[in-house]
């Protein structure tokens, strides 16, 4: 992997959610591969949350969370690592709306915006999800959105109070 400068670390958000096996232990394993290598540390966690699942109703509900990183690798190497933990904790994608063990996608990398074939930054439906916008409020609730405009806690005051379901976990936070 190509690291960024040093002096170059760049502030990233990423999703997670698990809705297989054990979803709490699948995340905070998640958690610790990232953080386990030295060109990504996790800075802060959201708690975690018990979510309803979007697109298929009969699945299991989610564990979900949101982690701040920095990072020295570029979005590009970002996925292929996220990608690359996915894949080494059994995750195989076959459909979309499957069930997942686990499911690790780039919100946002700092500031920079893109739309190419398999990366777009911000995460085109973060916005429209409670389960993303929750812990992110919870983590930065001034942290404008590079498209929109607006902070998390605006676009989470926008959405709908009788969307999805979304539960805190007694659990605390995300690696606790």
């Amino acid at each position: 992997m190509t690291e960024l400068p040093s002096t170059e670390m760049e502030t990233a958000y990423i999703g997670m959610g698990s809705n297989l096996g054990d979803k709490l232990m699948n995340c905070r394993k998640a958690i610790g591969l990232i953080d386990n290598i030295d060109c990504c540390k996790v800075k802060t966690q959201s708690r975690f949350y018990r979510t309803e699942p979007v697109g298929v109703v009969s699945q299991d509900w989610y564990v979900n969370g949101v982690i701040r990183i920095e990072t020295g690798l570029s979005a590009h190497e970002l996925l292929s690592f996220l990608l690359s933990v996915e894949t080494g904790m059994g995750r195989v994608r076959r459909r979309k709306w499957e069930t997942r063990v686990i499911d690790l996608d780039i919100l946002l990398y700092g500031n920079r915006v893109m739309s190419e074939k398999n990366l777009t930054v911000p995460h085109p439906l973060m916005h429209e999800r409670r389960f993303v916008l929750i812990p992110m409020v919870e983590l930065d609730p001034d942290l404008v959105h590079p498209v929109l405009g607006r902070t998390m806690a605006e676009l989470l005051d926008s959405l709908l109070e009788e969307g999805q379901g979304i539960i805190p976990l007694r659990e605390g936070r995300c690696g606790s």
